[in-house]
């Protein structure tokens, strides 16, 4: 039998009932974030902090002494295929024996690739890659003539398989 009015009255099991449910729904958007932080970036940029801070003057000496070359690089992404040239402070192209490029998405590992740029037959180096549309940190370490190896950063944004 209902009250009169037609109002039904607040009982125990109605507030467990609701209580439970709220609980439900906080846990499992609880465990729904916690799969996907644990399935997206760790978050880890290096192995050892100290190791990297010890090394960072030689680093930063490095990028000065890169720095004072003059020399630009091109970065072109087509048809799958990465190509990459290096000129000179006079346009002159930078003779390159072969490169790494290491792909990194800058939140997710899943998608990371490296790939071996090797000396074409127009000057370049080039590789075949797969990229998905969106943003890309890519990392260049050249082999040209050099004490050690030409180091290259950039940051690009991938559209339609090219350089947007």
């Amino acid at each position: 039998m209902s009250p009169v009015g037609g109002r039904r009255e607040l009982t125990g099991r109605h507030v467990l009932a609701i209580m439970v449910a709220f609980f439900s729904v906080i846990i499992a958007v609880n465990l729904t974030m916690a799969f996907l932080a644990r399935s997206s970036w760790t978050g880890l940029i290096v192995e050892n902090t100290y190791v990297a801070s010890r090394d960072f003057n030689e680093k930063a000496a490095a990028g000065r002494a890169q720095a004072a070359l003059g020399w630009t690089s091109a970065l072109a992404i087509a048809d799958g295929r990465v190509s990459y040239r290096l000129t000179d402070g006079q346009g002159r192209a930078v003779p390159a024996t072969r490169a790494a490029a290491s792909f990194r998405r800058p939140a997710y590992e899943s998608e990371d690739q490296d790939v071996t740029l090797t000396l074409q037959p127009d000057g370049a180096l080039a590789a075949p890659v797969a990229l998905r549309d969106g943003v890309w940190i890519v990392e260049i370490h050249a082999e040209a003539g050099l004490d050690r190896p030409y180091h290259d950063r950039k940051r690009l944004t991938v559209r339609g398989g090219t350089i947007r």
